[in-house]
């Protein structure tokens, strides 16, 4: 049988790359994977210290099990440009830094110890998407992704695809494709028995079949009882391919239709507005060095705090973690190939068109994909290159749709999904005052076609709007208002699919981009994923039975906006209304804002002066008081939220996302840090420090002191190898210290 083990110990890292490494083992420096060639400051970084070439040793003993058999090290993810030596014999270069990769050793390990040289070169090679112009991101060099080391028989399964059909009856129906890995050329001959599983395995239906030097192909048909594969139920199933009785592969996948028309998407024949996010798959310190744990999470909260039914990879493939969260928790997916707005030369468009290959005919199998993007994010037309990556997507998987995402108007549309991003809501100048600025643009606008096509919006406000967790309130309050309005004109236009926004959360940027500390703060998160009040705008679109959302968006002091007024007054819910009470006053009623917001599932509660009278808060020289937010649905209170008029440093939170993390991996979980006043509010001024301590078998990711900012800061705590209680201790000046008990087994 093949064995696949993950190698995450052993391996040593060298801050420069020689000759010398490929024959010798060298001294260095001890590091698991995955692995951050440079760990950088969160703010005020200089990109330029990983855009180097590092290196990578380790060693393999030879094992007797190995002989007369293919032994290959796959490599999930290294940035940029990989080259791969065994016992001083160069087995392969790389040179995408989002897509696997495989070492065959085969032929060149020797009994005793076999030295295995990796070099990561970090530069921005001009030759290798996406580089060659500037990007709004950063490409953190390392091997900053899983290897494994797998050995197979001489003739092995490479490769499954499984295709659907008859999805929406119950006489379903699956073909498995499997394509098979002989690098010596050698006979073939043999069966191969391919079973429908559960996702637990249990066998459903199964056939043997003939394998050829094309690979084998089994097709299972009316498959009754069978559930599809549903955002609020995502089933799978898995397929699993056993060569001889020896060589197995699988694969999981779902039932599900997805299609893109000009009345919008449809999810298993019904109707779906897409509400979703960019992501970018970086973390602060770490960079993309980040394992299994990590990248769930993010799909996760993307999925149960942002409420979101799709993200989009921006820019780039992602985490096949990532992927798989999106699968097991209903989350759908754009993906699309590396690249923003640079298109290079010919060389540089061959290696693009692979990258459509390498994407595809890894991610083939996700029920959550339900796009591929082929096109360079925000790039100008280029009719034969985009015709060839086109014709790459639809050779590999006719089943999905293809996108390319642009921003500029009467862009040649060559793929299946008319896909943009519409950065038009802007503030609108001195000379269109009173005249209100369109949220989107119409389709055929934009399209420049005089009939309709599938339309998809990918991006909106972001770095049109960027706002800091320490922004004033008015400035936050028009982030809510600017992403409110995007989602509501998109829920109007039948045409459009959905509005994917700009984007989850912060992240670091070269210089050329972002605020002067070299973040981009275009996030409805801050960089450590906690909600800016923006995020809960897209919260609360949920349907009150999933959560009941009710959430202010105020500091809630007198002197924090023009005029020390604190109207209007945006109430983020998605109750059926909402009472304000000051102080003694009587309590103030106000309904969902139809009136701006009539296509929004759930529009925001706007206290103004309709409904308050500014005397009634208590006018400029009275007292300044406690306030209560209740929600009612169906005429019941279902939420309360208590404003302190004298907030106090009153607890200091501190929450760990898990208690009990994988020794054996590098795992890592996060903690979040929250400085609360009497009522559990975050206290946005206090930029107090936080000194931070872990003991045991962890290590904290990043610097031990922190400041908070807008009353948050956070960090993440990773394994070390070793089994153990870990221990977090927390404290600031004004409130105190915390402790966390986490454990690695």
């Amino acid at each position: 049988m093949r064995t696949v083990t993950k190698l995450v110990s052993g391996w040593t890292f060298h801050t420069s790359f020689s000759s010398d490494l490929i024959t010798k083992a060298q001294p260095g420096t001890a590091v698991r994977l995955p692995h951050n060639a440079v760990d950088l400051e969160m703010t005020y970084l200089d990109e330029r210290s990983y855009q180097k070439e590092f290196g990578y040793q380790t060693t393999l003993a030879w094992q007797p099990a190995w002989a007369g058999r293919e032994v290959s090290l796959r490599f999930d993810g290294a940035m940029a440009d990989s080259v791969v030596w065994v016992n001083g014999t160069q087995v392969v270069a790389h040179k995408d830094g989002y897509t696997p990769f495989s070492a065959r050793l085969t032929g060149l390990l020797k009994e005793g110890d076999n030295l295995i040289t990796v070099k990561i070169d970090g530069s921005e090679n001009p030759e290798i998407p996406p580089f060659g112009g500037q990007i709004d991101y950063l490409t953190y060099a390392g091997i900053y992704r899983d290897v494994w080391l797998q050995v197979t028989d001489a003739v092995s399964v490479a490769n499954l695809k499984v295709e659907t059909s008859n999805e929406l009856t119950d006489a379903k129906g699956v073909v498995v494709k499997g394509f098979v890995a002989n690098p010596t050329n050698a006979p073939i001959s043999g069966k191969v028995l391919v079973e429908l599983c559960q996702v637990d395995g249990t066998v459903l239906q199964q056939q043997t079949v003939g394998i050829s030097a094309t690979g084998f192909e089994a097709t299972f048909e009316s498959l009754a009882g069978l559930k599809l594969w549903e955002l609020d139920a995502p089933q799978l199933y898995l397929v699993r391919a056993t060569l001889d009785n020896r060589d197995q592969l699988s694969t999981r996948f779902g039932f599900r239709t997805a299609c893109f028309t000009t009345e919008g998407f449809f999810l298993n024949g019904k109707h779906l507005k897409i509400r979703g996010l960019n992501r970018h798959q970086s973390y602060p310190y770490v960079g993309y060095a980040m394992g299994q744990r990590a990248q769930e999470k993010d799909a996760d909260v993307m999925k149960d705090v942002l409420k979101c039914n799709l993200v989009r990879t921006s820019h780039y493939p992602q985490s096949t973690y990532f992927l798989d969260r999106c699968d097991e928790i209903g989350l759908l997916v754009f993906e699309e190939i590396p690249g923003w707005q640079h298109i290079g030369g010919q060389a540089w468009q061959d290696e693009s068109v692979e990258n459509v290959r390498r994407m595809v005919e890894r991610d083939w199998n996700h029920p959550s994909i339900v796009i591929w993007g082929v096109r360079i994010n925000e790039s100008q037309d280029n009719h034969a290159f985009y015709t060839r990556t086109n014709a790459m997507a639809r050779s590999l998987d006719s089943t999905r749709q293809t996108g390319g995402v642009r921003y500029i108007e009467n862009s040649e549309l060559l793929e299946d999904v008319y896909t943009v991003n519409d950065f038009c809501h802007v503030a609108a100048p001195e000379w269109m005052k009173g005249i209100a600025p369109t949220p989107l643009r119409q389709p055929r606008q934009v399209t420049g076609l005089d009939h309709e096509v599938p339309y998809l919006v990918t991006e909106f406000n972001g770095h049109m709007y960027p706002t800091k967790r320490i922004d004033p309130e008015d400035r936050q309050a028009e982030h809510v208002s600017r992403h409110l309005d995007v989602l509501n004109k998109a829920y109007e236009n039948p045409v459009i699919s959905g509005a994917i926004g700009w984007c989850m959360y912060d992240y670091n940027t070269h210089k050329d981009f972002g605020a002067g500390d070299r973040i981009c703060h275009h996030g409805v998160m801050d960089i450590f994923r906690e909600p800016k009040f923006a995020a809960w705008g897209y919260t609360s679109q949920c349907s009150p039975a999933e959560q009941v959302v009710l959430e202010p968006v105020t500091y809630w002091a007198r002197g924090e906006k023009d005029r020390c007024e604190v109207l209007p007054l945006i109430v983020l819910t998605n109750c059926d209304y909402v009472e304000l009470k000051v102080g003694d006053f009587a309590a103030k009623r106000a309904e969902p804002d139809r009136e701006r917001y009539p296509h929004l599932p759930h529009a925001p509660v706007i206290f103004d002066s309709r409904h308050v009278n500014m005397n009634d808060l208590g006018a400029w020289g009275m007292l300044w008081r406690d306030a209560t937010v209740t929600g009612y649905l169906d005429g019941k209170a279902v939420a309360t939220v208590q404003l302190s008029g004298n907030p106090l440093p009153t607890t200091l939170q501190v929450q760990v996302d898990d208690t009990v993390l994988h020794a054996h991996e590098k795992d890592a979980t996060r903690v979040i840090v929250r400085a609360l006043d009497q009522a559990g509010r975050l206290l946005p001024f206090l930029d107090d420090v936080v000194q931070v301590q872990v003991s045991g078998a962890a290590k904290l990711l990043g610097p031990d002191t922190l400041t908070l900012k807008g009353g948050v800061t956070g960090f993440w705590v990773e394994t070390t190898g070793a089994v153990g209680d870990i221990t977090v201790r927390v404290s600031t000046r004004r409130m105190g210290e915390q402790l966390l008990a986490l454990r690695a087994e």
